[in-house]
């Protein structure tokens, strides 16, 4: 049962949404606040780069196959099944809840989770790896593509092209820095990631404390209740499910071996908490996004949870196969 149990990062989250709405900050303070959470998300992406072997991305690469399977998974299927949502918008769901689906649908897969949960599982590491880091470095600028596409054709929210300028400079550009200067930092930065993890989801705190300020002094708790809630968690539950199914028999149809299948199955369904709330602050700087990363808060444990249960139940599937000695 404990693997169904909210992580620690999980309930680091909603003690920053519960401080953000018991003393928001604001004015002058917010402000500087909003600087430092800039410089933050910036030495955020550098690590990232950083850590990123060269190597295994050239090696993961030559899988060509199960790469764009993975891709089109996370950039084509995902945003199609965010606008078939739009059909219940704005009847059933809010407007604004249904742009954090939508937001949800077009992010890059998780780097730590999909790699760990298919080395549990049994799956094909080296290109998980390689799946993981190219869906986050391609999701630099295909995400906001996409949501400049999607938001703006459904005349939803006006959002320019200048976004993807602000992305390169803000997020691309530091994560170009850190890879080049992986071959002399990459060795140090692995070795310490126990010093460096606790920086990377400090920076993500100081982003969801700063948006969700600004959504509790424009009334986020006014307009979503408890039903709203529920109804998120549901779509979520609901999107997570349609994709693990889609890439399950996806993976099969084409032939991949049991390991490629796993690798498909856990990286094409994951969407990155840790990439998706930076960009956020980015692309919809001077916005209030509240509303928009709430349903990725909310995805981002369930898919921990049923991914957990999903990568124990590969480990074990073996030996419940093998045959019973005479």
């Amino acid at each position: 049962m404990k693997r169904f149990l909210p992580d620690t990062f999980t309930l680091l989250l909603v003690a920053t949404v519960i401080l953000a709405s018991l003393l928001p900050i604001h004015g002058e303070a917010a402000d500087w606040f909003g600087i430092a959470t800039n410089v933050a998300i910036a030495l955020l992406f550098f690590l990232h780069g950083a850590r990123l072997s060269t190597d295994v991305v050239i090696a993961g690469f030559l899988h060509w196959r199960l790469q764009t399977f993975i891709l089109l998974t996370t950039f084509v299927l995902f945003p199609a099944l965010g606008l078939l949502l739009g059909l219940l918008s704005p009847s059933l769901i809010p407007t604004p809840l249904y742009l954090g689906l939508l937001y949800v649908c077009v992010l890059p897969s998780t780097v730590q989770s999909s790699i760990a949960f298919t080395s549990i599982a049994g799956g094909n590491v080296p290109a998980a790896i390689c799946a993981a880091s190219a869906s986050n470095i391609l999701g630099m600028v295909i995400t906001p593509l996409l949501v400049a596409v999607l938001f703006t054709a459904g005349g939803h929210t006006d959002i320019s092209f200048d976004m993807i300028w602000k992305i390169l400079m803000q997020l691309f550009l530091p994560f170009v820095a850190g890879q080049l200067l992986q071959p002399f930092i990459g060795n140090w930065v692995r070795s310490h990631k126990s010093i460096l993890t606790p920086f990377d989801r400090g920076s993500i705190l100081m982003v969801v404390y700063l948006s969700f300020s600004n959504a509790v002094i424009e009334g986020i708790w006014r307009t979503v209740d408890p039903a709203d809630l529920l109804l998120i968690v549901g779509l979520d539950i609901g999107l997570l499910v349609i994709v693990l199914l889609a890439t399950g028999f996806g993976a099969r149809l084409l032939g991949f071996n049991r390991a490629d299948q796993i690798t498909a199955l856990f990286c094409g369904s994951k969407k990155s908490l840790a990439s998706g709330v930076p960009m956020a602050g980015v692309i919809f700087a001077g916005q209030s996004i509240g509303a928009i990363v709430l349903p990725l808060m909310l995805f981002h444990q369930i898919q921990l949870m049923v991914c957990a249960w999903l990568a124990r139940r590969f480990a074990d599937e073996p030996k419940e196969l093998q045959p019973a000695k005479a």
